[in-house]
């Protein structure tokens, strides 16, 4: 008698009763075919949790054995026709990945609250370096002073280049700003203290100090030592030797442009105010200083104006004799002008005019003579007719050219009749020849008398105007001396003026002298700072915290793009195109106890991991076509789908469904580790034909679950799993049970996956939450379609139920508190 374990149909099993005999036909040909009256001792398995029959029955078969070997002894070498081989499932297209959306404020919160502690850390390390930065520095202290800056309205009007009064502009302000920072005054702040030998303003001071550092000390006792071995070396190692002291001027400026550096002048906004501020490590020197440096810009002010009075001084008494000399000059000119030209006040000036006048009207009948008698003597000249004849007084000439032109025409008639030689001819031309000499000679006449009136009227025009030129000269000549008398004693009576005008401004800038006062007066003085000005500390630890907020914000940005983890269902959605099934929760070490993580699902059934394993099973029952074989794997190792494979297997076993587990990651089997069976025959074996599938079944110690471990490693898995009797098992095992979960290697790295997947009806893939990037996972998913696999989704495992609660995604709803009362851990 052998003992049997077997699963029987469901309704089959449902209907066994302690005793009942069935009969089985025996699988040994048809030369050997029999009927095994079979005793089934029926007890039904009971839910040690829920005390729920919730398992099929199992059933022990005593069958006794004959010639004939029964159908569950053979092991699986047969192997099916290649026709009746079953076909490969069609692969379900992957949708292309969604874009996902822009950065909105939910994702931006929800990237806050994921790496709060990155802001965290930022906020509290930046401001704390601060903090202890501030201690470091040595402190400075800053006194003020403030100075009201008030014009006088003092200003001589000749002196306006040197006592002008100025509006005060932004400009003038600016002025006394850089008068006040000036470096005489820098000097005198120097050397009232006697800052060339203070450090802090000097640093030729503190060489003296370095000589006396230990550290100075052995590094020159170094050198002469290595001097007598390495010279060379001995310079290297050699300190710097302190620089020598400079000329005292030159300190004495070096020091000076120290101290402006630390002298700050500012004006008060909208105000004629300035503000003295002296910074220095010593509190008393930087009150003193502040202090000294607006005495000296008042007092410098001061003494600037009492030295530009008394050189207005100086030059208003010198005007004074200088307008004096020039006005006793003109006096004495104007009266040396009058004795020389014995000008007597209006008198003569008016003679010599009268004068003047009556040689000018003589002189005009005169000329008008001239002209009469010269247009006489012009007429009779060139044989004018005989009204202008008569007129000038030669009646007997008129009277002689008639008859010269009677017989000119008698001539002229006789010619033209007689001839030139007649007789009568040549006695008219005689005649008219006589005529002619004696009207020639009665011109000659007439021309020497007119010709005589004209050079008469000529000497009378002459003399005329000799009288007039001589008496004009005298004329002239005295008023040119009137004009220069009168120009003489305006400038005597401008020099007098302006003397007086001299004389008094004289006696004002005196009397300026005794009442003048700055343009500046200090409103308070500085006092003895209490609290450092530098270094900021409160100041400097909150610009730091705000930089380290800042700093954590561009550190979560720059996580948040190079984190190419997938996170949530939604980026699986996004990135992958496949649809997340569920959110496997991660069981920390205190959750755990003493119960191993593959043994939580039934330890545990109401549990988060327990309810996520359950929603991975409906989901892939409520799918179009529910599968029956179901690969689960994974991009890389680690990736939690041996616990995966586990849960779901037992998960479905207690939900009444008949489960087997297979595990075929044959180079690192995990099964026997989890339901410790090491070294167990397993698939390879009966792959191989060294073992038959009865005996390589087990059957899960805490459910219904029944598995097959992987079995003796086999370095040719590929060919087993591409082999007819692969295909051969898994139509064997399709009929006995509802779910059958295949444990398969890693995608990437390992083919015998992709060649699994494609015998399945479904492939599920295992992504390890905020650990695997998306390019590995899309490279395995690649693989996996170009192996014509049924990829149905994604599984997140390894997820930390706190921190993924609080990352703001839409699927860390289910970790919320408020559904707590739906779980027990």
């Amino acid at each position: 008698m052998h003992r049997y374990r077997a699963i029987f149909p469901r309704d089959l099993s449902a209907r066994a009763q302690a005793g009942s005999t069935f009969a089985f036909p025996c699988a040994g040909g048809s030369s050997r075919r029999c009927l095994r009256r079979t005793t089934m001792f029926a007890s039904p398995l009971i839910d040690p949790l829920s005390s729920r029959r919730v398992l099929p029955f199992a059933c022990t078969v005593l069958a006794q054995r004959e010639d004939a070997t029964l159908m569950l002894d053979r092991p699986v070498e047969s192997r099916p026709p290649a026709d009746k081989r079953p076909t490969l499932r069609t692969p379900v297209p992957v949708a292309a990945p969604i874009e996902p959306e822009g950065m909105t404020v939910t994702a931006l919160i929800a990237a806050l609250r994921r790496r709060r502690w990155v802001l965290i850390l930022c906020a509290l390390l930046f401001p704390i370096a601060a903090w202890v930065a501030a201690k470091q520095l040595t402190p400075r202290y800053t006194a003020s002073t403030t100075v009201m800056f008030e014009p006088t309205d003092y200003a001589a009007r000749e002196l306006q280049s040197i006592l002008r009064d100025e509006t005060t502009t932004d400009a003038v302000l600016a002025s006394q700003v850089e008068v006040i920072r000036s470096l005489s005054v820098a000097r005198r702040i120097v050397r009232q203290f006697d800052l060339t030998n203070n450090d802090e303003f000097f640093w030729w001071a503190g060489e003296a100090k370095r000589v006396e550092t230990p550290l100075y000390r052995w590094s020159d006792a170094l050198a002469r030592r290595l001097n007598s071995i390495s010279p060379s070396l001995a310079v290297l190692v050699a300190p710097e030797p302190p620089a020598a002291r400079p000329p005292e001027e030159r300190a004495e400026i070096a020091a000076a442009e120290a101290v402006r550096d630390r002298l700050q002048v500012a004006v008060v906004r909208n105000s004629r105010v300035l503000t003295v501020s002296f910074t220095s490590e010593n509190p008393r020197l930087a009150m003193e200083a502040a202090n000294l440096a607006s005495e000296l810009y008042i007092s410098d002010q001061l003494e600037t104006k009492f030295n530009a009075v008394r050189r207005a001084n100086d030059w208003l008494d010198g005007r004074v004799g200088q307008l004096r000399q020039e006005l006793g000059q003109t006096e004495a000119r104007i009266a040396e002008l009058r004795t020389s030209s014995g000008l007597t006040r209006g008198v003569s000036a008016a003679l010599s005019t009268e004068q003047v006048s009556k040689i000018n009207s003589d002189l005009v009948d005169s000329r008008n003579i001239l002209a009469m008698a010269e247009a006489r003597l012009a007429a009779a000249r060139s044989g004018g007719g005989g009204a202008d004849m008569t007129a000038l007084g030669a009646s007997n000439l008129v009277q002689q050219r008639a008859q010269r032109d009677t017989a000119r025409a008698d001539l002229e008639r006789l010619s033209a009749t007689l001839g030139a030689n007649h007789p009568d001819v040549r006695a008219a031309r005689s005649r008219l020849q006589d005529i002619d000499r004696a009207v020639g000679s009665e011109t000659g006449r007439v021309v020497q008398a007119l010709d005589a009136a004209v050079r008469e009227a000529r000497a009378r025009v002459r003399s005329l105007e000799d009288s007039l030129r001589s008496q004009e000269a005298r004329v002239n000549q005295s008023q040119t001396a009137e004009i220069q008398v009168a120009a003489l004693e305006r400038e005597a009576e401008a020099s007098r003026t302006l003397l007086r005008a001299v004389l008094e401004r004289s006696q004002q800038t005196v009397s300026q002298t005794a009442i003048e006062k700055p343009d500046a007066r200090i409103l308070s003085p500085a006092t003895m700072p209490g609290t450092p000005s530098f270094p900021k500390t409160m100041l400097m630890v909150i610009a730091a915290t705000v930089l380290g907020v800042v700093f954590g914000l561009l550190v979560i940005w720059f996580l948040e793009q190079s984190d190419s983890t997938l996170r949530s269902g939604e980026e699986i959605r996004a990135g992958l195109g496949l649809p997340c099934l569920a959110l496997v929760p991660m069981l920390r070490r205190g959750l755990l106890g003493r119960h191993r993580v593959e043994d939580y699902v039934v330890r545990k059934p109401l549990s988060p991991f327990a309810e996520s394993m359950r929603t991975l099973r409906a989901a892939l029952w409520l799918g179009s076509e529910p599968p029956r074989v179901v690969v689960i794997t994974a991009a890389r190792p680690g990736e939690g789908k041996t616990t995966t494979s586990v849960a779901l297997a037992r998960s479905a076993a207690m939900n009444g469904e008949r489960v087997l587990l297979i595990d075929c990651d044959v180079r690192q089997p995990s099964l026997g580790r989890v339901f410790r069976c090491e070294g167990a025959p397993g698939v390879t074996d009966l792959l191989l034909g060294q073992a038959v599938l009865e005996r390589i079944i087990r059957r899960d110690h805490l459910s219904s679950l029944d598995y097959i471990p992987a079995g003796a490693a086999e370095i040719h898995s590929l060919g087993l799993f591409m082999s007819e009797a692969m295909a051969g098992l898994l139509d064997r095992v399709r009929r006995d049970y509802d779910l059958i979960v295949l444990d398969a290697p890693p995608a990437l790295a390992m083919a015998d996956a992709r060649v699994v997947a494609r015998l399945a009806d479904a492939t599920l893939l295992c992504v390890r939450w905020r650990d695997t990037p998306r390019s590995v996972v899309r490279n395995s998913l690649g693989l996996l379609e170009e192996a014509h696999a049924r990829v149905v989704g994604a599984a997140l495992t390894q997820v930390d139920a706190k921190v993924h609660g609080r990352s703001g995604y839409a699927d860390a709803e289910v970790y919320h508190p408020r559904y707590g009362g739906y779980f027990r851990e």
